[in-house]
């Protein structure tokens, strides 16, 4: 649908942090993803922080910017201390969460997809679980246990926050068949059938009858 059909229906939010819960709730009821509260609640508070420029973008040399991925890794292997680690460690996850989540369709025809930014913050988080379960920490280690197994269906769920009345076209929907592909995303699956399309892993679709 054309941008100017789709901000039209864009509607105001008074309070953005409860907007996000209950858009993430119903999208992980929807598609049937089950996280333990804590989690659930770091996805909404990321998505708020987010949700503000300054938050998401960094300043580097070239201006405000989103950093490579790679770019944020290095940074966690050439960190001084645990703590700075950590730290970059995190938000390697949250962005490739947050852009993986928002930003699918966008990768369409770049040689970085979706599926890079999947396995970049799943391993990422599952790094800071293992290193944060023991002690105090260990709270937060589960969750980011959880996130990295979990990744997937979370951008998944995300996925459905970020297309909320939106109408798929036919382009959507090569690009739908491309990213159960690379990673055999369950919501993509269903939206292809749902838009009668049956999907096969041996390089084509089908019109389902």
């Amino acid at each position: 649908m054309p941008d100017g059909d789709r901000s039209s229906r864009v509607l105001p939010v008074a309070n953005l942090r409860e907007f996000f819960k209950d858009e993430l709730h119903g999208a992980l009821e929807k598609q049937q993803v089950a996280v333990e509260d804590q989690t659930e609640h770091y996805v909404v508070n990321l998505l708020t922080a987010f949700a503000r420029s300054e938050a998401f973008y960094e300043s580097t040399p070239e201006g405000r910017r989103v950093k490579p991925l790679v770019v944020m890794l290095a940074e966690a292997l050439e960190a001084s201390c645990a703590e700075d680690r950590n730290r970059s460690l995190q938000r390697l996850g949250d962005v490739s969460l947050f852009v993986a989540g928002f930003f699918a369709q966008s990768f369409a025809r770049k040689l970085i997809d979706i599926d890079y930014h999947i396995a970049m913050g799943g391993r990422a988080y599952a790094t800071l679980a293992e290193t944060l379960s023991r002690g105090r920490s260990r709270v937060l280690g589960n969750v980011f246990g959880e996130l990295a197994q979990k990744f997937q269906p979370l951008v998944d769920a995300l996925n459905e926050v970020s297309e909320t009345s939106y109408t798929h076209s036919d382009q959507d929907i090569l690009r739908l068949y491309e990213i159960w592909l690379k990673t055999g995303s369950r919501r993509s699956y269903d939206l292809l059938r749902r838009l009668g399309v049956e999907p096969t892993s041996a390089g084509g679709t089908a019109l389902a009858h």
